[in-house]
């Protein structure tokens, strides 16, 4: 008897104690209701894809920051710059988690990796140290250097080539989308492994069939990661069915790219404990011969797939976010000539006509930087940034946060946030030209996203930003863009199930320099 009192006392007690701090505490941000327990996630299965139901939901309601509960999971999304300060900025301790997600652990080999590992721990403070002191670093950065210049070489190569064989075939039409994804997976696929190609490559000096079904598999990773999985709201369900089909999808675009770059690992790894290899040539050998911390062999493979898989604001990207913002940017400028004009002018006027732009003339140019951040900021290559957890309760912008929740900055709202950009679905690179300041890609006032900022921020903009000038002005400068035959402008339709170019771009492609520069097989 005493022992039953005692639980319905204390049950009284938490109940009252309960009832008592919602009603003081501040209002959840406005958002749908949920049903018990499962949340509104019936509805997000039936407004599919996701982030254009989030949006759609903040137009209507006319609202900077939506919670939606999916399962126990407070899922909050942010379009105002102010709001994503004061999560990523002023409190931005309490948001340094990830959330536990099967995409996000099925890429990372079980979180051995460092910005998709969930608890910012000692293992990931030792891996960020060690990502930010040996690989992202400036000196490592110049390190790589000459093999950024042979891969730039190679792009010009590689249109150059197409130019010629094409010019009879196509009349010079070319896919400018296999131009951009070529060179930045040739680029990076160069300073990790050493190698442009995991095969022979084409004959015509592009990708080879490995390279096609390398980068498809890393692109699919990146769409799946944080891609709203019903089990990811209700982890039981894990052990019981793939629910939406995603985990098939991930584990097979795993599976894909590991196929074709484990046995590299073994391969190097073996050479160096047989004395075949005594020089680092790359970051691989960095990675095997790293003292402190020492790597194990599934830390090496884990911590690679994740560059590779651009799944993380590490190396932001690598294949998609300079090749999708760059075949943004050129769409845009074919549209508006007089955009096109004034970058030719900027190379013509700080580079000249006699020798190709290099990284060490990258500071000169603030209108191509400004026509890549343009791109970044009205094309971006996801809807949202990687989410960040609360790890207690919280207020934010006069709302209550509860422990737990998912933050997901919108990438959309933010750059194409009308009070805070004059016309916000025009391509305008004068915008980013203040005064005499120099152009940068990043934002860090959070008025858009091109690198996230902030303890979970990309340690990688150093290297992105150089992929993306070099990538547009050696574009820009080798040849000209223009439309193909009888077409009146390019189409700038998304694709409605990501925010991709809904078509690859097709232009009309021509040399504009002497012959001679042109780099030849």
């Amino acid at each position: 008897m005493i022992i039953f009192v005692l639980f319905v006392v204390s049950s009284f007690i938490f109940l009252f104690t309960r009832y008592t701090r919602s009603q003081t505490r501040p209002p959840l941000p406005p958002g749908p209701k949920p049903l018990p327990l499962i949340g509104s996630i019936i509805t997000m299965l039936q407004n599919k894809p996701t982030f254009r139901w989030i949006h759609r939901m903040m137009d209507e309601m006319g609202t900077k920051i939506l919670c939606i509960r999916l399962g126990n999971t407070h899922v909050i999304a942010v379009s105002d710059p102010k709001i994503a300060r004061e999560f990523l900025k002023e409190k931005d301790e309490i948001f340094s988690l990830r959330p536990d997600c099967m995409s996000g652990y099925m890429a990372s080999g079980g979180y051995l990796t460092t910005v998709l590992v969930p608890a910012s721990d000692q293992h990931w403070k030792k891996m960020r140290k060690m990502l930010a002191t040996e690989f992202l670093s400036l000196s490592r950065h110049k390190w790589l250097k000459s093999k950024r210049d042979e891969e730039a070489d190679n792009l010009l190569r590689y249109i150059y080539n197409q130019c010629e064989i094409n010019s009879n075939v196509t009349r010079g039409v070319m896919n400018v989308r296999t131009i951009v994804q070529q060179y930045s997976s040739n680029t990076i696929r160069k300073i990790i492994f050493g190698s442009r190609y995991f095969g022979k490559g084409s004959p015509d000096g592009g990708p080879g069939q490995e390279e096609i079904e390398h980068v498809d598999s890393l692109l699919v990773i990146l769409s799946y990661l944080y891609a709203f999985c019903v089990t990811d709201y209700f982890p039981l369900l894990r052990w019981i069915t793939d629910f939406d089909g995603h985990e098939r999808i991930v584990r097979k675009a795993v599976c894909t790219v590991r196929k074709l770059q484990d046995h590299l690992i073994d391969e190097r790894i073996q050479q160096w404990k047989d004395g075949i290899r005594t020089n680092e040539d790359d970051l691989l050998d960095v990675f095997i011969n790293l003292k402190t911390p020492i790597l194990t062999r599934d830390q090496i493979k884990a911590q690679i797939l994740v560059r590779l898989a651009q799944v993380l604001e590490m190396i932001l990207a690598a294949v998609d976010n300079p090749s999708n913002g760059i075949e943004w940017a050129i769409a845009e400028m074919i549209n508006q000539p007089r955009i096109f004009d004034r970058a030719i002018h900027e190379l013509d006027s700080m580079v000249g006509r006699n020798r190709w732009v290099q990284e060490s003339d990258i500071p000169n140019l603030n209108y191509i930087k400004a026509c890549a951040k343009e791109a970044y900021r009205l094309h971006p290559v996801a809807p949202f940034n990687l989410p960040h957890v609360a790890s207690v309760d919280t207020t934010v912008a006069g709302y209550f946060i509860p422990k737990g929740s998912n933050v997901l900055l919108s990438r959309i709202g933010l750059g194409r946030n009308p009070d805070v950009w004059d016309d916000p679905l025009t391509f305008n690179p004068d915008r980013h030209m203040v005064g005499d300041d120099e152009v940068v890609l990043t934002d860090y006032s959070l008025q858009m996203i091109s690198f996230s900022t902030g303890r979970r921020g990309c340690a990688g903009v150093l290297l992105g930003s150089t992929m993306t000038v070099m990538l547009l002005a050696r574009m820009v400068q080798g040849f000209t863009w223009e439309l193909p035959p009888n077409e009146p402008y390019v189409d700038l339709k998304e694709n409605h199930q990501d925010i991709m170019k809904a078509k690859p771009l097709l232009a009309l492609v021509k040399p504009r320099l002497p012959h001679h520069l042109y780099p030849i097989s």
